[in-house]
C-alpha cells in the first residue's frame, strides 16, 4: 500500500497559466519539466470547455468520497450515543479510525470520539476542485495522466510512484501513484482531515459548523499555509481560483443532502 506523505509539489507551466488564467501553482524546476513534456497539441477546444470537462470529470468522484466520509462520521456519532456499551465490532472500527486519523490510541474512548469528530468530516468540493486544477495543471501533468495524482502528493518508498525528472541528486521522494483519480481524492481528503499541518483548516470547519454555517472552500483555504512553500501566496491563489471559476456552486450537493451529519458538533 502506498504511503503518502504530507508534502506536495506542483506541476504547471507559464503556458498553462496564460491559457487558463489563475490556475498557476507552486512551480519548481522539476514540475515545469514534467508539464512541458506532457503538453501535446489537441483539437481546438475553448478554455471554458476545458474547465467544464475537468470539473465534470472530478466532481462525481469528489461527491462519492465525501459521502464515504459522511458514513464514517455517522458511525462515529452512533458510537457516541451508545457509550459506554460499544460492541466489539464498533470498538474495532473505532480503533481503525483512530489509526487512520492519527488520534492517540491510549486516550479514553470518549476522548477519542471527541477528537475524531473534529477530523472526520467533508471537504468542500470547491476547495478540492481548485487544488486539483492547480496541482495537476488542469489534469495535463505527467503525474495526473500516468499516476492519477491530482494533488502533488509524495511518497518515499522506492517504486511507490513516479520519479520526477528534475529530482535533486540524493533525493528519495517520488510522486505517489494511484490506481484511480478517486483514490487520489481519498488520500487528499484523508490527509487534510488527519495531518497536524492542517489543524487550522479543521478548526475553521468546526467553528463554521458551530455557528450554523456550511464551511466554504474559500474559508478553509486559509488552513492551507503548509501545503506549499509559497504559503500566503498559494492560499490567495486557491481562493482566487474558487471565486473566478465560481466553484462554490459545487459545494451544495453533499452538504444539502447530509446537513445534519455534516453539521454535528466537533
Amino acid at each position: 500500500m502506498t504511503t503518502v506523505m504530507p508534502f506536495f509539489r506542483t506541476a504547471i507551466t507559464t503556458y498553462i497559466i496564460s491559457v487558463l488564467f489563475i490556475s498557476g501553482c507552486d512551480t519548481k524546476n522539476e514540475a515545469q519539466k514534467e508539464t512541458a513534456n506532457s503538453i501535446k497539441p489537441k483539437a481546438a477546444i475553448s478554455v471554458n470547455e476545458k474547465k467544464a470537462n475537468f470539473f465534470a470529470y472530478l466532481h462525481p468522484m469528489i461527491e462519492q468520497v465525501n459521502k464515504e466520509v459522511l458514513s464514517q462520521r455517522e458511525m462515529l456519532l452512533s458510537m457516541q450515543k451508545e457509550l459506554p456499551n460499544l460492541s466489539q465490532q464498533k470498538i474495532e472500527i473505532l480503533n481503525e479510525y483512530t489509526h487512520t486519523y492519527r488520534v492517540d490510541k491510549e486516550l479514553p474512548v470518549e476522548q477519542k470520539i471527541e477528537k475524531l469528530k473534529r477530523k472526520i468530516n467533508t471537504i468542500p468540493a470547491s476547495l478540492i476542485l481548485a487544488q486539483a486544477a492547480n496541482e495537476s495543471a488542469w489534469g495535463t501533468s505527467r503525474f495526473a495522466r500516468e499516476g492519477n495524482n491530482y494533488f502533488g502528493q509524495w511518497c518515499y518508498s522506492k517504486g511507490c510512484g513516479l520519479v520526477p525528472l528534475g529530482r535533486d541528486d540524493g533525493a528519495k521522494h517520488e510522486v505517489a501513484k494511484f490506481n484511480s483519480p478517486k483514490d487520489s481524492i481519498k488520500s487528499y481528503i484523508r490527509n487534510l482531515n488527519s495531518h497536524p499541518t492542517y489543524k487550522t483548516l479543521r478548526e475553521l470547519r468546526t467553528q463554521s459548523l458551530s455557528n450554523g454555517k456550511k464551511p466554504s472552500g474559500e474559508l478553509l483555504a486559509e488552513g492551507l499555509l503548509g501545503y506549499s512553500i509559497r504559503r500566503e501566496e498559494y492560499v490567495k491563489e486557491i481562493q482566487s481560483m474558487i471565486r473566478y471559476n465560481k466553484l462554490s456552486r459545487f459545494d451544495s450537493v453533499t452538504s444539502d443532502k447530509n446537513e445534519t451529519s455534516v453539521s454535528g458538533k466537533g
